[in-house]
């Protein structure tokens, strides 16, 4: 039992400075710079030298997710009900989790040991992928405590999208550098020492986001709450509340929209990173380094992409920046769909005149120079990448309000939940997409190589068509339904400052709304009307 003589003095506000915005930042260095990873060279490392097949490969990367359905939801539960307890005042209720994974982040290597067994890659990508999981949770929360306001909460999401498309540059350039640097090969030793490099910064990116992050201050009467003592019925109790909870943030309608735009732009891009290698390999003849230098191309469109859709979203709200988003990503999906039907003379033979270097082709002085080598390497990726940029950043620039809109509904704020949940939903539906892409591969015909790079095998016609219009198809598809589902999503600069001050009124003890204008805007992002706010309905069972 804590008593709030032992909990450390309530915190003066805050602001955020700029190394607060890049301290919380550099944490998707761990975020999105792991799933950079893993979407874009595990299935080709699994297929390509441990003799593995897709489907099998496409297991090993979904099956982790599946058994997340319990430990996402329950890291959230856990971070946001230590608030009252000892270990939640002095240490943090966010920052005991991350500490706890900075010792435990370099067994990422292990995963990119070749010549073991699916059981061996299956059991490190678990392990791994639940420290993963104890770190991203709580970190997400942290943006939404560190401040109220909609500007600085949309420079802390673009903190973030800048270091996560940095990350992805690295990701993709990294096999380039180590074969360089080390005069090595297409082998499975440059994804070693890939993993090796990334194991050690993760560790020291947590570290960083320890020091440059606060959580979000007690109030005096949070001050006077103690922790009850955790009998045998309390806890045979918490997975039933938890997931009382998770199904909760689900009677916002805010949220259930922002789940569209969310899904709709990563699964989308889930899909494109699982087959876009394999693609290059078989219809555009390329190899390890080819695709290092491609992908990298596109992540350093991805990073001028969230500078841009910063303002973007500032100004116009989230859902104009995703239909932008959505047409470039499509262009560039349908110039490779383009390129598969064309197969330009020469091509190949001008791609192998490079020997590796593909801003070769761009010397005019050169003789590797060809302005239709050009078009087809560099178009349709740029492209890509602009458009994947903007849909990485519009959710998780969305997300830092989100809780702001439950706390009108429930009179908590429950950021834990909300991180715990999006990251569930995010890993289901990405599980289900490597699985699903791993097996239309595999069904599709493909052969995985014994230990060689995957250029070494002839694929079949059917192979390469099947390859060919998942990458195409999937991601389009599931872009332009996420499309659908947020068309009438309002949430915005305006809107918010509408809801922060409603929420203000509804803290002092109002009961009805200070304007009809302000009741239609806080009942169209709840979902509620405005009678049952603050508490007043079945999501928290009334007050």
């Amino acid at each position: 039992m804590v008593s709030s003589a032992s909990a450390p003095v309530v915190s003066a506000h805050r602001e955020p400075r700029w190394y607060n915005y890049w301290g919380w930042g550099s944490g998707d260095m761990l975020g999105a710079g792991a799933q950079a990873v893993v979407t874009g060279w595990l299935l080709y490392f699994f297929t390509t030298f441990c003799n593995l097949s897709a489907a099998e490969a496409g297991l090993i990367l979904g099956l982790p997710r599946l058994l997340e359905a319990i430990t996402c939801p329950l890291i959230g539960y856990v971070s946001d009900n230590l608030r009252y307890t000892w270990i939640g005042r002095r240490i943090g209720r966010r920052k005991v989790f991350l500490i706890a994974t900075i010792p435990l982040l370099p067994s990422f290597a292990l995963i990119f040991v070749a010549g073991h067994s699916f059981t061996y890659y299956l059991l490190t990508f678990i392990f791994f992928e639940f420290v993963y999981t104890m770190f991203l949770i709580p970190w997400e929360t942290l943006a939404a405590e560190m401040t109220n306001d909609y500007r600085k909460k949309a420079k802390f999401a673009g903190a973030r999208m800048i270091v996560a498309q940095s990350s992805a540059i690295l990701a993709s350039y990294l096999p380039t550098l180590i074969i360089s640097s080390l005069g090595g090969k297409d082998s499975p030793s440059t994804f070693l020492i890939m993993g090796a490099i990334f194991g050690a910064i993760f560790s020291l990116v947590v570290l960083l986001v320890v020091i440059f992050t606060w959580e979000r201050p007690y109030t005096e009467a949070e001050m006077e709450v103690r922790s009850a003592p955790l009998d045998l019925k309390t806890a045979l109790l918490i997975p039933v509340v938890m997931f009382r909870d998770l199904f909760s943030t689900l009677r916002i309608r805010a949220f259930r929209q922002h789940l569209s735009i969310y899904l709709g732009g990563y699964i989308s891009q889930d899909i494109f990173n699982t087959a876009f290698p394999i693609f290059v390999v078989t219809v555009m003849m390329g190899a390890t380094l080819i695709i290092s230098q491609l992908l990298t191309i596109m992540y350093v469109a991805q990073l001028l992409s969230v500078m841009i859709a910063i303002n973007i979203v500032i100004r116009t709200g989230p859902v104009v920046a995703y239909r932008i988003a959505i047409s470039f990503f499509g262009a560039g999906l349908l110039l490779f769909l383009t390129f598969y039907y064309l197969r330009p003379v020469a091509f190949a033979a001008d791609l192998g005149a490079l020997d590796g270097n593909m801003l070769s082709a761009l010397n005019p002085a050169s003789a590797t120079f060809s302005p239709a080598l050009i078009f087809w390497l560099f178009v349709p990726i740029l492209l890509a990448g602009l458009g994947r940029g903007t849909l990485n950043f519009v959710p998780w620039s969305v997300y830092n309000y989100l809780p702001d809109v439950d706390e009108a509904v429930t009179a908590q704020r429950r950021e834990g939940i909300f991180a715990g949940v999006m990251t569930l939903v995010r890993k289901l539906a990405q599980s289900a997409a490597i699985i699903c892409t791993g097996w239309i591969i595999d069904l599709g015909g493909y052969v995985s190589p014994k230990g060689g790079p995957a250029e070494a095998v002839q694929q079949t016609p059917q192979a390469i068509a099947t390859i060919t219009w998942l990458l195409i198809l999937g991601p389009i598809l599931v872009m332009l339904a996420g499309l659908i589902a947020s068309w009438r999503f309002r949430l915005n600069a305006q809107t918010h400052n509408v809801l922060m001050a409603e929420i203000d009124h509804l803290r002092a003890g109002g009961t009805d709304p200070t304007s009809p204008e302000a009741r239609a805007v806080v009942e169209d992002l709840s979902g509620w009307k405005y009678e049952q706010l603050w508490g007043q309905n079945p999501v928290t069972g009334g007050r």
